[in-house]
């Protein structure tokens, strides 16, 4: 079992099966990422005294960006989604109590959306702190230069890492832009594709087919008013 800096990486034969899918489906830096997800995530963990299921902090971390790889190119899903989802089937395969399933599928899905994971249970809150560790540089401070030394000397970021994930982003993304409606996901589409329009919430809510004027005079209509 690989212990760095204090953290044990999972090695039961479902966690060596994770291991060997990701690494045979993500690129080298999509695989590190998820790594490091994992590591700060778990530091993040030991720092808050918080309880969690290591091996599902684990699965959570490494399936969290599995949705953006070459074999959902076709997907009109967000790919939070389609990364919970191929999460859900494996752990399925391996026989994971329900319950565990669905914590894992929130925990993927709720990875992008800021203001909810830190409310849900700490193996939700813990990967997405990972994830906004290692991309956002979130609480950087909050962690010792050994430890990111120590985390990025086994997993390396590489010179380019935040260039080369926002590519990746767009990569997973640019075939499925309305996936991005209402998420940071637009961020990546707009940075990188010069034809991208965000789609406007209140835009949407302004024009869509309800006649309010319409349905108040039929509310306003005796005719019309239940007895």
């Amino acid at each position: 079992m690989s212990t760095i800096t204090g953290i044990k990486i999972p090695d039961s034969a479902m966690a060596r099966a994770a291991t060997e899918l990701i690494r045979d489906t993500e690129s080298e830096l999509l695989f590190h990422h998820s790594t490091r997800v994992f590591l700060f995530g778990a530091l993040t963990g030991e720092a808050k005294q918080l309880k969690y299921d290591p091996e599902l902090l684990y699965i959570g971390a490494m399936f969290h960006d599995i949705g953006l790889t070459e074999q959902f190119r076709t997907s009109q899903n967000r790919f939070e989604v389609d990364s919970a989802n191929a999460a859900r089937r494996f752990l399925q395969d391996h026989r994971i109590p329900e319950d565990d399933i669905d914590l894992v599928w929130d925990t993927i899905a709720l990875h992008t959306t800021p203001g909810i994971p830190p409310f849900k249970k700490p193996v939700v809150q813990l990967v997405t702190a990972g994830v906004e560790m290692d991309v956002l540089g979130l609480a950087y401070d909050q962690f010792t230069e050994e430890q990111r030394t120590l985390v990025v000397t086994a997993h390396p970021r590489g010179e380019n890492f935040k260039e080369q994930i926002i590519d990746a982003f767009n990569d997973g993304m640019k075939h499925r832009p309305d996936s991005t409606f209402g998420t940071v996901n637009d961020d990546v589409l707009a940075l990188k594709d010069p034809g991208f329009r965000r789609m406007n919430f209140c835009s949407i809510i302004l024009g869509n087919a309800w006649n309010d004027s319409h349905y108040a005079c039929m509310c306003n209509d005796p005719a019309h008013q239940q007895a």
